[in-house]
């Protein structure tokens, strides 16, 4: 693979001194390990680096080392800036309301990305974006092959967690030979993958509060489309109380994984500000995530994908996307 970006990217980080790495306000652990991991490899490039997201990291990911050195607040006297695992401006929804948006546009920017969205970060930015690669730490490896970046046993470890926790366990459709081959490859630097999954298991161990919480999520649970498509929502006293113990989505959605017949998946979170969110996963030979996705001006894959919108009213959403689904399901068998 061969990155027609890169010559520009080296360029722009060669010149910058002081360089933060920026996540969406919907921190995953492929955002979390690749900006974490590119902190390792700037690092040794003598590189300053400040980690942001607009919001915590939750509780679920704090096996991933380095989690606690992301903060909330952007550095005064940064001169470039990395995105990671995002090219949507709704994804960057806190640094408008904080007022630090100003200060992104002053400064060159670097998209580093595997989702198929439309780039609308108002930022003058090089974005180069591999929807081919199952997560946003196989293109961070790929550019560091390319420009001969070196990867330590630290970058390699976290790079393996991105592409792991991306692709569920090298499980997903969208999991490529190159996949396998990169993973293979970060080994050889020094990954440890026996060690990465045994952190990925503990942090599965969940408080009692969150397994009691969980059944009555599940206890939610409608059904449409003859049980192909299955919507769980959550409001807004929910999301403030449990999101820092789990992620609510995910609780919802790795159940509905395994559940019998459904296609598609989709958990609905709703914010007092009149903002709906909606993680989505498509299931059992359904790849239609994406384009849901899509319909409410969102993105992502065939597989996993997500949206944010304060255009709908709730009802209004909830019909539209029962009515979508079902034809996206139609031919589905």
């Amino acid at each position: 693979m061969t990155y027609s970006q890169a010559d520009d990217i080296q360029k722009r980080i060669t010149n910058a001194k002081h360089i933060v790495i920026l996540q969406a306000d919907n921190p995953d652990g492929d955002s979390l390990a690749s900006a974490l991991a590119l902190e390792h490899i700037l690092g040794d490039m003598d590189k300053n680096v400040s980690l942001y997201c607009g919001v915590d990291i939750s509780t679920y990911m704090h096996y991933i080392p380095g989690y606690d050195r992301v903060t909330k607040d952007l550095p005064h006297d940064f001169d470039l800036s990395i995105l990671v695992d995002c090219s949507s401006a709704t994804l960057l929804e806190q640094l408008g309301k904080t007022n630090q948006m100003g200060a992104l546009r002053t400064r060159p920017m670097i998209i580093l990305d595997h989702h198929k969205t439309e780039n609308d970060v108002p930022v003058t930015n090089t974005a180069l974006v591999d929807d081919a690669a199952v997560a946003t730490g196989e293109v961070i490896y790929q550019l560091a092959k390319q420009l001969s970046w070196k990867v330590s046993s630290d970058a390699a470890n976290l790079l393996a967690s991105s592409v792991l926790s991306d692709s569920l366990g090298l499980t997903v459709e969208s999991v490529t030979a190159r996949s396998i081959h990169t993973l293979a490859e970060l080994v050889e630097h020094g990954a440890n993958l026996a060690a990465l999954e045994n952190k990925r298991r503990e942090s599965m161990v969940k408080p009692l509060e969150i397994i009691a919480y969980k059944g009555v999520l599940l206890q939610r649970i409608e059904y449409y489309a003859d049980n192909k498509l299955a919507v769980v929502t959550i409001p807004w006293d929910e999301i403030q109380k449990y999101s820092p113990l789990y992620n609510p989505a995910v609780l919802a959605l790795e159940e509905l994984r395994f559940a019998e017949g459904v296609k598609i998946s989709v958990v609905i979170k709703l914010y007092p500000d009149g903002k709906i969110t909606g993680k989505l996963r498509s299931n059992h030979g359904a790849p239609f995530a994406g384009k849901l996705s899509e319909h409410f001006g969102g993105g992502g894959h065939a597989n996993a994908a997500g949206f944010k919108t304060f255009d709908w009213k709730f009802d209004e959403l909830k019909a539209e996307l029962i009515k979508e689904a079902t034809s996206l399901l139609g031919d589905t068998k």
